[in-house]
């Protein structure tokens, strides 16, 4: 008799050699892989490629073209649930900031080379502040949001800028980190100049606890 430890051991593994084969597929930097070329990817036998195939297929997530493997449009669906998911993850802790400093907050995620914000806080007891809306994009290389994505590990905590992606505005922005995956930042944006040395450290903290609302 089998113990219910192997079994779980075994799905697992199977589990680990399903997400494999998905990324090998997806990783393919040329025309569609094949059955083969799969298989080599993940070290694994033809038969056991094919068998890994059929529940990934039946979801959607990747389709045959005879032998070879392409991404499904399963993949659209999942993706389309990932930024309310950030969103609502993301929103206490950027309410508490936006509040705290009395500027407007906002989470950014990198697309390809362009920046685009998935949740936005405003202030509630401002007389004014920056209207910034959720989709707004621009690119990386532009804005204190922008530049904070592509800061090295290694680098400054944050970024300052000043007029950049709208006349008289400043902003401040940290990167996210320690999420798989995840290309992000959290900053704060207003039309009064900011003291970088007060919320810099306070935009890093809250970049923090937006990380751990993700992991």
């Amino acid at each position: 008799m089998t113990s219910p430890g192997v079994h779980g051991k075994e799905s697992s593994l199977t589990l680990d050699r399903g997400l494999a084969l998905l990324q090998a597929v997806a990783d393919s930097e040329s025309e569609a892989p094949t059955i083969s070329d799969l298989a080599t990817a993940i070290g694994a036998s033809r038969a056991a490629v094919y068998r890994l195939l059929v529940p990934l297929q039946a979801r959607g997530l990747v389709r045959r073209e005879g032998s070879r493997v392409r991404l499904g449009l399963g993949l659209l669906r999942l993706s389309a649930r990932v930024l309310p998911q950030l969103r609502h993850a993301a929103l206490p802790a950027l309410r508490e900031l936006a509040e705290s400093i009395g500027a407007t907050a906002h989470l950014t995620v990198a697309d390809g080379d362009e920046a685009q914000a998935v949740a936005v806080v405003e202030p509630s007891w401002t007389a004014y502040h920056v209207a910034y809306r959720v989709g707004t994009r621009h690119s990386l290389h532009k804005g204190a949001s922008g530049k904070a994505i592509l800061l090295p590990f290694e680098g400054p905590e944050w970024v300052s800028t000043a007029g950049e992606l709208q006349a008289g505005a400043f902003g401040i922005a940290a990167p996210v980190r320690g999420v798989s995956g995840l290309r992000a930042s959290v900053g704060v944006v207003t039309f009064e100049r900011l003291h970088a040395e007060v919320v810099g450290p306070q935009v890093v903290r809250t970049a923090a606890e937006v990380a751990a609302a993700l992991r």
